[in-house]
């Protein structure tokens, strides 16, 4: 559909078209438009025009016509789902056995992944990332345990059956803590005392876990080795220089069942 762009004459209604209809807003006089801004949507593969008359356009409504659509465009077009819903293409689980993702995940309705816990190991995505914006939702469905996101995981040493990596702790009463595996390193010093493993930088706010059974959420930023992490919008902590900046994401699996959902990452570079 080719957008369009409509006055209504002297009563001063000026549209706008796109694919989903019609937006309008009230203008004082002309009927004259312009076309002052092209917003695009790559991931939709549409564009949003925005239109305005040259004279008697209220400011406020100009405004609002221009921010409705960079939001539309930046909602819809940017984040992308890690898991696409159907299967698990894209993830490894790596858990000391030659077992499929299968094996200790499951696809349920409503785009949840339920996993049971076992064996210890991860999944991780078959891709790289380095700079980008991770949102994670989990929830424990029985009783809470042990769990997390690991982030730059990269080939190297391995601490048991853990890649060298950056674990964000979704541990039940521990959810935002950092611990740096298997010879990851950043720049802060830990907060778990020296000689003491694992290595630990907990968490900075109080505790922002919600009860079990509850949908908690982790919004993870890393950008060229600043990580910072915040649960269920507090933010919890940071680490700078960290090393490796970038690689495979994954999940844990330390003996609870836990489900996810809403996995999505938006790529910042």
């Amino acid at each position: 559909m080719r957008p369009s762009l409509v006055s209504s004459g002297p009563g001063r209604v000026l549209a706008f078209g796109t694919p989903s209809g019609h937006k309008a807003c009230t203008v004082a006089e002309s009927a004259r438009a312009d076309i002052i801004g092209v917003v695009s949507n790559r991931a939709m593969n549409k564009r949003f025009f925005i239109g305005m008359t040259m004279a008697g356009y209220r400011e406020s409504c100009k405004r609002a016509v221009l921010a409705a659509a960079l939001l539309l465009a930046a909602a819809a077009g940017q984040a992308e789902e890690l898991f696409n819903g159907r299967d698990f293409q894209g993830w490894d689980l790596l858990a000391g056995k030659d077992m499929p993702p299968e094996g200790a995940f499951t696809m349920l309705a409503g785009g949840v992944i339920a996993s049971t816990g076992q064996p210890s190991g991860f999944l991780a995505t078959l891709a790289s990332y380095r700079n980008y914006r991770l949102h994670v939702e989990w929830r424990w469905p029985g009783k809470p345990g042990n769990g997390g996101v690991l982030l730059h995981i990269s080939p190297g040493p391995m601490d048991r059956v853990w890649p060298l990596s950056l674990q964000v702790q979704t541990k039940h009463g521990s959810a935002g803590d950092l611990l740096p595996m298997a010879g990851y390193a950043f720049a802060e010093p830990p907060t778990s005392a020296p000689g003491a493993q694992p290595v630990i930088k907990a968490h900075t706010a109080p505790d922002s876990e919600l009860p079990a059974g509850e949908w908690n959420s982790a919004d993870i930023v890393s950008r060229d080795g600043v990580v910072e992490v915040s649960v269920n919008g507090v933010p919890q902590n940071r680490i700078s220089h960290g090393k490796p900046d970038q690689g495979r994401i994954g999940f844990q699996l330390e003996g609870a069942p836990y489900e996810l959902r809403n996995v999505r990452l938006e790529k910042l570079d």
